[in-house]
């Protein structure tokens, strides 16, 4: 056999996720590219590592088996490289954040000058709604988590970013917003949720309850992209994190609609176990955003105050 570090991570990455297409879009590849791969890999094995039924890829039990040995070679392989690096007096090693979903607008500019800085340090970074995670910080399988509402059931840590403001919005296409009472306005057109267990939708539903709306739930999405979409496809409201919406706001497909009591302000904030011992990656990091914070969301946020 004559297998490569590359086709160990192309067949890993197709096994956990049961998906061509998914481990494609992880590893940055052509869907092409993966297939080839893949193919090769599997060529050098008498007994099949993955089987398509219907149109669905499933991995044998001797795949899964060869997946266990892939992820932990490939396992071994990065510690020499976090060993190599730290020997050269360089900080290496995983950072492991989980971030609720629409912190992803936010994370990356938090991110970007520590990742530069150091070459060693790979990144795992989950977006998710605030259920999953909590559920990521409880198990212990981040170092920090970002999130917009602090989970009071867990004992941690946090340390606070930036200022979440969440407006109502719709499309700048349907007149006279402006000139309707909000009750008139969903008479026409309905709220847009996000899922269950999101704090947008927590927040947007505490405002319902206490402005005593009377409204029904209709659409129901899973992501802040699907639910941007949908408001400007015109088919109805939304109370939405101003981070999320700032391009459509400025090219006039989107318009937040004046509304008493609003904007919600909550605060994004970086949590972590107290009972957590921290890597000296997570350490870093950590002091990267205490000492740099201020400066990196004057850079990339001043925009906050045009709104």
């Amino acid at each position: 056999m004559d297998y490569t570090l590359h086709q160990l991570k192309v067949f890993l990455k197709v096994a956990q996720n049961q998906s061509i297409t998914k481990a494609s879009e992880e590893l940055f590849l052509t869907q092409p590219a993966v297939s080839i791969q893949l193919k090769n890999f599997q060529d050098q094995f008498e007994v099949p590592l993955t089987e398509v039924v219907g149109r669905q890829l499933y991995v044998t039990d001797f795949g899964k088996e060869i997946a266990i040995a892939a992820e932990k070679i490939l396992n071994e392989v990065d510690a020499i490289n976090y060993r190599t690096l730290t020997f050269k007096k360089e900080l290496a090693g995983r950072l492991k954040i989980s971030v609720a979903s629409t912190g992803k607008y936010v994370m990356p500019y938090l991110l970007s000058e520590f990742m530069d800085n150091h070459k060693g340090v790979d990144l795992i970074m989950d977006v998710t709604n605030k259920n999953t995670v909590v559920k990521h910080l409880e198990k212990n399988e981040v170092d920090f988590a970002l999130v917009s509402v602090i989970p009071k059931q867990l004992n941690t840590n946090s340390l606070e970013l930036l200022e979440n403001r969440l407006y109502l919005v719709g499309s700048a296409k349907e007149e006279g917003k402006k000139h309707k009472s909000l009750s008139k306005m969903l008479e026409k057109k309905p709220f847009i949720y996000r899922e269950e267990g999101s704090a947008t939708r927590a927040a947007m539903e505490s405002f319902i309850k206490r402005k005593k709306i009377s409204t029904y739930k209709k659409m129901e999405l899973t992501s802040n992209e699907a639910l941007k979409q949908a408001v400007l496809a015109g088919l109805g409201y939304s109370i939405m994190p101003l981070i999320g919406i700032k391009n459509e706001i400025l090219n006039n497909q989107l318009e937040i609609i004046p509304t008493r009591g609003l904007p919600i302000t909550t605060n994004w904030n970086l949590v972590w176990l107290k009972s957590k011992n921290l890597s000296p990656v997570a350490e870093a990091f950590l002091e990267h955003l205490k000492t740099d914070k201020d400066e990196i969301i004057k850079t990339n946020f001043n925009w906050y105050d045009d709104f």
